[in-house]
């Protein structure tokens, strides 16, 4: 097991609500001009989780299980609460219904989205019929600050520790072999590159390029994935840095808008290639958090 210091953590408690669907404009205008209209973030979506296909629905951006914000709002402090929600949860925190009538029931968060800011939560099928909009969902937020204390090379970012020991990435030699199910080079991500910090949100694995997306096998993407991006750092942001590899998982489904794609949540990164991605198609948090058979 690797040594972390995993018993210095905060857990803290954040909150947020079922969020509404929202559509800022009918038409999303591919890539290749084509005006569509077609689901995309928030709400409760009953017919996509994690382990499910990233690729081939008609939708763009969709958030698989429950999306969730917080709204408090007051002239202080703006979006800070929404923020510390986004910043604070982690990939593979707990999260339980507060309100309503699935209240007690318990799920886990999957992914953080960026430009949105929602923070992505899966429940079992039959806890989503009981769910509706504005639900409160409580999540003991875990895992900020998690090192790796014989890996000071290595960053992490958004990991719950119970994700990590379930992940088991093994140590060889200075450095630590990952398991993903797929390599992505930098070169095709996209939305969200440039951000100055990667404790939210997310970025985009364009998907345009057919040859490219054969040959990394990109159109197998499911939902919760693993995967490593070639030559891309994430200590202090994201950038293309030759030679660096960062970690994250898939958070919500393709798009047909240009320099967008399946988004991808930071979990791990080196700027000078310490992390050895291993293909593993069981590589993804539906399987390893035991969320459903794997598909």
């Amino acid at each position: 097991m690797l040594k972390t210091n995993a018993e210095k953590l905060i857990k803290i408690s954040v909150m947020g609500e079922i969020a509404s669907p929202t559509i800022r404009n009918v038409y999303n205008v591919s890539a290749t001009g084509k005006p569509m209209v077609l689901p995309g973030v928030g709400g409760i979506t009953y017919n996509l989780r994690v382990g499910d296909l990233a690729c081939g629905w008609e939708a763009d951006h969709v958030e698989p299980c429950v999306s969730v914000e917080n709204k408090e709002n007051d002239a202080r402090s703006g979006q800070a609460a929404n923020t510390a929600f986004n910043v604070l949860s982690c990939i593979g925190n707990k999260a339980t219904v507060a309100s309503g009538d699935a209240k007690g029931e318990a799920g886990i968060v999957t992914g953080k989205h960026g430009g949105i800011e929602h923070v992505l939560v899966d429940f079992p099928s039959e806890v989503l019929d009981k769910l509706v909009l504005g639900d409160h969902i409580l999540v003991k937020a875990y895992g900020v600050g998690l090192k790796l204390t014989d890996f000071p090379e290595i960053k992490v970012f958004n990991l719950d520790p119970g994700l990590l020991e379930a992940w088991d990435p093994q140590p060889r030699d200075d450095k630590l072999e990952v398991p993903v199910t797929n390599v992505v080079p930098a070169a095709i991500m996209g939305s969200g590159l440039g951000a100055n910090q990667v404790n939210s949100g997310d970025y985009d694995i364009q998907l345009f390029d057919d040859g490219v997306v054969e040959h990394y096998g990109l159109d197998r993407l499911r939902l919760g994935d693993l995967v490593a991006i070639i030559d891309a750092d994430h200590s202090f942001g994201r950038i293309y840095r030759q030679g660096a590899i960062s970690v994250g998982v898939v958070i919500h489904s393709n798009c047909v808008t240009a320099g967008h794609g399946p988004g991808v949540t930071t979990l791990m990164t080196s700027s000078d290639g310490k992390i050895i991605p291993q293909i593993n198609s069981k590589a993804n948090i539906a399987s390893l958090l035991k969320l459903r058979a794997y598909i």
